[in-house]
C-alpha cells in the first residue's frame, strides 16, 4: 500500500474539525472518488475490493454535524456511520492509498456542503404551501435559499398524529443539521424522543418549560427552542367576542381533535367554565380525520347550536378551507386562531398570524445554521394578538357587525 503525504494549512485549530465519517461502496477508481469530492477527502483508507473509508473536512459554521454532500448518494451507496472526532497534530494529512498511483489533492474544501433542514409537519404539501413560502422567506432572511446554498427534507404526516415518531427517526437517520418540527407537542416530542443533538426548532400552543421541552422561556437549555403560543390561553377570549357577535347564543359548541393532545389538558376545561359563566350551554363534537368533519358538522345542525369555537390543532389548521366551507354551508358563526381563516372567508379570528409564526421559524433556524445554540435563543411568545373580521362572511350569516367589534378589529376583511 503506497503513502501520499499532502501539505495543508489545517491543523488543530479549533474552527475546523473533522465532522464525519462514512462507508463507500463503489466500483468507481479511488482516484473519481476522491475527485468527485471536489479536494474534500482528507483521509482516504482502501478497506477491500470495492469499498473504501472516507473523511472530509468542513468549516465549522455550526455546532451540528453536516451532512453528506447530496449528490453523493447518486453515485455511492451510501452506509451513514456516527462520525468520529480525530486528532489532527500536524499540518501534514497521510492519504493511504491502494496501488502506486498518487493525486494531486488540496484537502481544503473548494465546495462548500449545502446544510440540511428537516421539516417535520402534521400537513400535507398543498394546505400547507403558504406557510412553507414564509418559512422559507425568514430563512433567505439570514442569507439561505433552498436549491441553492439549502436543501430542505420535508415530512408530512398527512393528519395523523401517529406517524410523526417514524417521520421524526427517519429524518435523524439522514442526519439533518436542524429540525423544524411545527406541529405543537407531538412533533416536539418525536423529534426530541428520537435524538438529543440534533437542534430543534418548534411551534407550539402549550407551555414548553411546563411539558419539559425546555428549562426556561429565556434559557431553553439543552437542543430545544422555538415559539410557544399558549393558545388554550386565548380561548375564553375567543368566546367573549364570538358572544359580542353573535346576540343570545343559548348553546355552543367546541370542535377538538380528540387525538391533540391539547384537548385534552386544557382546552375543554377553559372552554366549559367560559360558557358556564356567561350562562352557555357547551357541546362538544370531535374529529380527527378528514371524512369525519361533514358528520360533525351535520350534528351541530342537528342539535341546534347557535356558535362554534374551533379548537386549537395543527391538524385543523391543514383543513383549515374544508372547515371554513362546512361553517359557511351550515350557517354557522364560527371563530378561530389563526388570522389565515376569515382570509379563506371565515367569520371572524383572534389570535396571531401562522405565516408571520413561520417566517419567524425559518429566522431560528437561520440563526442556527449560523452557529447559534438553540439553549441560547430564548423561546419567543406573541406580544399581541389581532382581531380579524370578515364582514362579507358576516353578511352571509345575516350578522350586522356591533361598532364596538369593528373599532376594536386589528383587520376588517370586506371581500
Amino acid at each position: 500500500m503506497g503513502k501520499f503525504v499532502i501539505p495543508t494549512q489545517i491543523d488543530s485549530d479549533r474552527n475546523r474539525q473533522l465532522r464525519h465519517r462514512a462507508i463507500f461502496r463503489t466500483d468507481r477508481p479511488a482516484a473519481s472518488a476522491i475527485n468527485a469530492f471536489n479536494g474534500m477527502v482528507v483521509v482516504l483508507e482502501i478497506r477491500g475490493k470495492g469499498t473504501m473509508e472516507l473523511y472530509y473536512l468542513r468549516e465549522r459554521i455550526s455546532g451540528s454535524p453536516t451532512p453528506l454532500p447530496p449528490y453523493a448518494s447518486k453515485h455511492y451507496e451510501l452506509d451513514p456511520i456516527p462520525f468520529r472526532r480525530l486528532a489532527m497534530e500536524r499540518r501534514e494529512f497521510v492519504f493511504l492509498i491502494g496501488g502506486s498511483a498518487a493525486w494531486p489533492l488540496v484537502a481544503r474544501a473548494q465546495q462548500t456542503v449545502k446544510p440540511v433542514i428537516g421539516f417535520l409537519s402534521i400537513s400535507s404539501p398543498g394546505a400547507h404551501a403558504p406557510f412553507v413560502a414564509a418559512f422559507n422567506l425568514g430563512l433567505k432572511e439570514l442569507g439561505f435559499i433552498e436549491g441553492q446554498n439549502l436543501a430542505i427534507e420535508y415530512r408530512w404526516a398527512e393528519g395523523q398524529f401517529d406517524r410523526l415518531a417514524a417521520l421524526a427517526a427517519d429524518l435523524i437517520r439522514r442526519k439533518v443539521d436542524v429540525i423544524a418540527a411545527v406541529s405543537g407537542d407531538v412533533s416536539i416530542r418525536a423529534a426530541m424522543d428520537a435524538n438529543s443533538t440534533i437542534p430543534v426548532v418548534f411551534i407550539t400552543g402549550s407551555d414548553p418549560v411546563r411539558n419539559g421541552q425546555v428549562a426556561s422561556f429565556a434559557r431553553p437549555g439543552g437542543n430545544v427552542t422555538g415559539f410557544s403560543m399558549i393558545s388554550n390561553d386565548l380561548m375564553s377570549k375567543r368566546l367573549e367576542l364570538l358572544a359580542e357577535l353573535v346576540p343570545k347564543i343559548s348553546v355552543v359548541a367546541l370542535l377538538v381533535n380528540p387525538n391533540y393532545h391539547g384537548a385534552r389538558d386544557g382546552t375543554i376545561a377553559l372552554v366549559q367554565r367560559a360558557a358556564t359563566a356567561k350562562g352557555m350551554q357547551l357541546h362538544l363534537v370531535n374529529a380527527s380525520k378528514e371524512d369525519e368533519f361533514e358528520s360533525a358538522f351535520a350534528s351541530l345542525a342537528r342539535e341546534k347550536v347557535d356558535a362554534l369555537v374551533v379548537g386549537t390543532d395543527p391538524f385543523f389548521t391543514s383543513r383549515r378551507e374544508q372547515i371554513v366551507a362546512l361553517a359557511s354551508r351550515y350557517a354557522l358563526p364560527a371563530i378561530y386562531e389563526w388570522q389565515e381563516l376569515p382570509a379563506a372567508v371565515g367569520l371572524i379570528s383572534y389570535g396571531t398570524s401562522l405565516t408571520t409564526l413561520y417566517r419567524d421559524v425559518g429566522i431560528y433556524v437561520g440563526k442556527v445554521l449560523k452557529g447559534a445554540k438553540p439553549a441560547d435563543l430564548p423561546v419567543q411568545q406573541p406580544t399581541g394578538f389581532e382581531l380579524v373580521i370578515n364582514l362579507k362572511a358576516a353578511k352571509a350569516l345575516g350578522l350586522v357587525v356591533p361598532p364596538t367589534l369593528l373599532t376594536a378589529a386589528d383587520k376588517v376583511i370586506e371581500q
